[in-house]
């Protein structure tokens, strides 16, 4: 079974997995997002575990920042930013199951959030898929991100 909850340190060794070069060029690994927020004392950015039958497995953040606002002038939206599964995992569903539970957790957990917004690099094909087949949209909106165009993508709550 799939769940998801807020990060704890106690998580770090099940999402401190290595991506291959490929998927390093799309996301973040758990250990570099974390990073991140620690060094921006972001109190805005929420580090997620995903969890397979209670064992940590992947990891994303829930980030209510300003980086935001690149992606959606909705002020009550939420950026869903480095999403991954541990590669050894990868193909198993886990990835679909847990993009399907992020609606019910953010709803449960930040009541006043209406939208989750992500930018998925155009050749990042997979990913993409992904997105479509839990319910985000593309409207045609794009960026440039670190490797590329990226398409922006929505899901309304």
């Amino acid at each position: 079974m799939i769940q998801l909850k807020f990060f704890e340190q106690k998580d770090f060794p099940g999402v401190n997995y290595m991506l291959d070069e490929d998927q390093m060029k799309y996301t973040a690994t758990a250990e570099q997002a974390l990073k991140k927020i620690e060094e921006r004392e972001d109190t805005l950015a929420f580090p997620i575990t995903i969890l397979k039958d209670n064992h940590p497995c992947g990891f994303f953040v829930l980030d209510f920042g300003d980086d935001k606002l690149d992606l959606t002038e909705n002020r009550d939206a939420m950026l869903l930013r480095s999403f991954s599964v541990n590669p050894e995992l990868q193909g198993n569903g886990i990835g679909k199951a847990a993009m399907m539970k992020v609606d019910e957790f953010v709803r449960d957990n930040f009541k006043d959030c209406n939208e989750i917004v992500l930018a998925v690099n155009q050749n990042n094909i997979s990913a993409y898929q992904l997105y479509l087949n839990t319910g985000y949209h593309y409207a045609g909106k794009t960026r440039i991100g670190r490797s590329g165009p990226q398409y922006i993508m929505y899901k309304k709550l």
